[in-house]
């Protein structure tokens, strides 16, 4: 498993928690997508041998979220 952070822009709704939560956790390969509103920020676990990083981030995006920077660990 493989540990992703995304730092978002600013998020300006708790609907938007549910919105990518929802989004990234019913993607095959995903384990406990969890979005922090406050520094608005996604944390997931990651089967690269399944779903990409770059296949998260085009997600993420598509849904009006624009990703500033993105760790993997």
């Amino acid at each position: 498993m493989t540990t992703v952070r995304f730092q978002l822009e600013t998020l300006s709704c708790p609907t938007c928690i549910k919105k990518i939560e929802g989004a990234l956790n019913r993607q095959q390969g995903v384990k406990a997508a969890k979005v922090l509103f406050h520094s608005s920020k996604v944390k997931t676990n990651i089967d690269e041998s399944i779903i990409s990083v770059e296949q998260l981030e085009k997600i993420i995006t598509k849904l009006g979220y624009p990703v500033l920077s993105i760790k993997v660990s």
